[in-house]
C-alpha cells in the first residue's frame, strides 16, 4: 500500500502529496486515526481529499493510506430496517462500539458479518446464469423477499449451490465461466456509478400517496422525479414523511441529508409503530434510513445522497417499486459549495459551484422505470422525491432552479397557506405535474371514466376563484352576482373539504383513490346542484344554509370501510335542492 503525506488541512479538505498511484474518487484513510476520505481532485502527485469525518487536530506530515477502491456500498440482506450514516456505517453498531457520539476513525462494515440468513436457491446445478439473474432468495423481513442476483459482468454455469444458513460473506454458489466465480449474498457497488439495466421505460402508472392534492391534481409517476421546494415551516418534512409512510412503493429509502436530528428521530420513533395499509406489518419492515444530520460532518452529506440512491437502485434491480426521499438537497448543495470554495474553484451563482446543475441532474437521472438485468425481464421503478429548502422561500435561487429544470413534478409549498393552517401547503396555482396526461389516462381507465373531467373542472373553479378574489378585495363580495358568489363557495369547499388534509388524523391521513374520486364528485355536485337551484329562482342564502353542507365538510373523516356514505351525502344534497326548488323556486310561481 502506497502511503502519501498531508501537506495542507482546510476543514474537511485535506491535500496530500506522494499520491501518484491513486485515482479520483478512490477511498483513502487519513492520518493515524484512519479517517475515511475520498479523493475529489488530482494534480500531479497531489490529491485533494474530501474527509467524511471531523479533521480537528490533524496536521501536515501525517500519513494518508490509499485503498485503491472507489467509495462503495455493500448490498445484500441486512439493509432493510437499518439506519446508516452518510457513508453506510450502521449507527446502531457504532453506538455499541463507541457510545452515543460518533467517534473518529471508527470503521465498521455496512452489513453485519455475523448474522446468518436462510438462503433458498432458485436455480440448480448445471443452469446457465448471467448478470442480474436471481440465483436464490432470503426472507429479509416479513414483507421484503430479498433476491440474490448475479453481479453485473459475471456469467457462467452453476457448479454448486445449496440451501442453508449463511452469513453475507459465505460462498452460496459457485459459477464456472471463463474462470470460476464464488458468489456471496453480498455485492459491492461504487456509489457514483448508476447500476446497469436493459432499457428505460416511460413512467405511466401513478405513485399513489393517499394525499389528495398530490394524487388528484399533481400526481407523480412510478419511476418519476418530483421536487418539494418551500420555505422554513411550510411542511416539507411532513410531506416527505407522509410520502414515506403511505406511498405505494415496496421499498422506501429515506435520506436525512443535513436536516435537524429531531426530524430523523421522528421517523425512527413513528415508523416502527405505524401499520403499513397494504401489508398490516410495521412500516419499518420496508424502510432503510440514511441519517447525515446537521451536526454530522458536512462533507459526508454529499456521499449520503449517492449511498441512498445506490441502495435504492439495488432494490429496483430486484423488480421492486422503490421511492427515495432526499431531505433536503439544498443541504447537499451547501456541502458542494463548501468543498468548491476550499478547492478555490471559480464560483457560479451565489457561490455555488458552476457544476451544481450537472451534479443535480446526475442524481435525479438515476430515477426511472426500467427493464432490469436478468432473463425474466422483470420491471423495477425508482421514484426520486427531493425536498429543497430555498432561503426565505425564494425559488429563484440556484438549487431550486437547477432542480426544476430536471424534475417533472413541482409541489410548490406556500408559506401563506401554511400560516392559514392549510396543510399540505401545496399551492394549486403554481404547482404542476408533467405526468398529468399519462396519469389521467390511467385514472380514467382504472378508477372512474369521469375522473380527469372532474379534476379539470375543480381546477378551473380554483383558478376562477383566484381572479374573483381580486374583485372582492377591491369592491367587496356583495358586488358579485349570485352565480359568482356560488363559485367562490364551491372553490372554498374544494380547498377546505377536499385539498386540506390532516396528517395526524387517523382517517384523514390517508385517502384511497376511490374515496378521493367520490369526495371530488361530492364537492362538484354542490356547485352543479347550487347552479340548478339558482337557475330556478332559489336564493343563494337558502343554498348556503342547507344542513347537508356540514356533512360535506366532515366527509373527509369517514373511514375507508364506510366510503359508500359519501354517495348517500350526494343523494341527500340532490334531494335538499329538489325540495328548495319545489318550495320556493320559479317552478312554483
Amino acid at each position: 500500500m502506497k502511503v502519501g503525506r498531508i501537506i495542507k488541512v482546510s476543514g474537511p479538505l485535506v491535500v496530500a502529496e506522494g499520491m501518484d498511484e491513486a485515482n479520483v474518487y478512490d477511498v483513502v484513510k487519513v492520518s493515524e486515526n484512519k479517517l475515511i476520505g475520498e479523493i475529489i481532485e488530482m494534480r500531479g502527485d497531489k490529491a485533494s481529499i474530501q474527509v467524511y469525518e471531523e479533521t480537528t487536530g490533524i496536521g501536515p506530515g501525517e500519513p494518508v493510506y490509499t485503498t485503491g477502491e472507489p467509495l462503495s456500498v455493500e448490498l445484500g440482506p441486512g439493509l432493510v430496517t437499518t439506519m446508516f450514516d452518510g457513508i453506510q456505517r450502521p449507527l446502531d453498531a457504532i453506538r455499541e462500539v463507541g457510545g452515543d457520539f460518533l467517534t473518529r476513525g471508527i470503521d465498521l462494515p455496512g452489513l453485519d458479518r455475523e448474522k446468518k440468513w436462510h438462503f433458498t436457491p432458485t436455480v440448480k446445478v448445471g443452469d446457465e446464469v448471467g448478470p442480474g439473474d436471481v440465483i436464490g432468495t432470503v426472507q429479509e423481513t416479513a414483507v421484503v423477499l430479498h433476491k440474490i442476483m448475479v453481479p453485473p459482468g459475471i456469467s457462467g454455469r452453476v457448479k454448486s449451490i445449496e440451501e442453508g444458513e449463511f452469513t453475507v460473506v459465505d460462498t452460496v454458489c459457485v459459477l464456472e465461466g471463463d474462470q470460476e466465480y464464488e458468489l456471496q449474498m453480498m455485492q459491492k457497488w461504487p456509489v457514483r456509478r448508476g447500476r446497469p439495466y436493459i432499457k428505460k421505460l416511460d413512467p405511466d402508472e401513478p405513485l399513489i400517496t393517499g394525499q389528495r392534492v398530490i394524487d388528484t391534481f399533481f400526481p407523480a409517476a412510478k419511476g418519476g422525479t418530483a421536487a418539494v421546494p418551500g420555505p422554513f415551516g411550510s411542511g416539507k418534512t411532513v410531506v416527505q414523511h407522509q410520502l414515506a409512510k403511505w406511498a405505494d412503493a415496496e421499498i422506501i429509502v429515506y435520506v436525512g441529508c443535513g436536516e435537524r436530528g429531531n426530524e430523523m428521530t421522528d421517523v425512527l420513533m413513528e415508523f416502527p409503530e405505524i401499520k403499513d395499509p397494504r401489508t398490516g406489518e410495521s412500516l419499518m419492515n420496508r424502510t432503510i434510513l440514511i441519517a447525515n444530520t446537521s451536526n454530522m460532518p458536512v462533507a459526508a452529506r454529499e456521499a449520503s445522497i449517492y449511498t441512498g440512491i445506490t441502495i435504492a437502485e439495488y432494490f429496483r434491480d430486484m423488480g421492486y417499486s422503490v421511492a427515495i426521499m432526499a431531505d433536503s438537497t439544498s443541504r447537499w448543495a451547501e456541502a458542494l459549495r463548501e468543498m468548491s470554495g476550499r478547492l478555490e474553484e471559480m464560483p457560479g451563482d451565489e457561490g455555488y459551484p458552476a457544476y451544481l446543475a450537472s451534479r443535480a441532474a446526475e442524481f435525479y437521472e438515476r430515477a426511472g422505470k426500467v427493464v432490469c438485468l436478468g432473463k425474466d425481464n422483470r420491471v423495477g421503478a425508482l421514484t426520486v422525491i427531493g425536498a429543497v429548502s430555498p432561503p426565505g422561500g425564494d425559488i429563484s435561487e440556484p438549487v431550486s432552479q437547477a432542480t426544476l429544470r430536471i424534475v417533472k413534478v413541482f409541489w410548490g409549498l406556500d408559506s401563506s397557506l401554511a400560516y392559514r393552517r392549510h396543510f399540505p401547503a401545496i399551492n394549486w396555482l403554481n404547482s404542476y405535474s408533467l405526468y398529468q396526461n399519462k396519469v389521467d389516462q390511467w385514472m380514467d381507465k382504472n378508477i372512474d371514466p369521469e375522473f380527469s373531467k372532474n379534476r379539470i373542472k375543480a381546477m378551473t373553479l380554483l383558478q376562477e376563484e383566484s381572479s374573483l378574489q381580486e374583485i372582492v378585495r377591491l369592491v367587496g363580495r356583495d358586488s358579485l352576482s349570485e352565480g359568482d358568489q356560488l363559485k367562490l363557495e364551491a372553490a372554498k369547499s374544494i380547498r377546505e373539504d377536499f385539498l386540506q388534509q390532516n396528517a395526524f388524523h387517523e382517517e384523514d391521513t390517508y385517502t384511497s383513490l376511490n374515496k378521493q374520486n367520490l369526495m371530488l364528485k361530492m364537492v362538484l355536485a354542490f356547485y352543479d346542484e347550487g347552479k340548478r337551484a339558482l337557475d330556478n329562482g332559489v336564493y343563494l342564502k337558502e343554498i348556503l344554509d342547507l344542513p347537508v353542507r356540514e356533512k360535506i365538510a366532515r366527509a373527509k373523516f369517514i373511514g375507508e370501510d364506510r366510503v359508500s356514505e359519501i354517495e348517500s351525502i350526494i343523494e341527500e344534497l340532490k334531494a335538499s335542492i329538489d325540495e328548495l326548488v319545489s318550495k320556493g323556486g320559479i317552478l312554483n310561481a
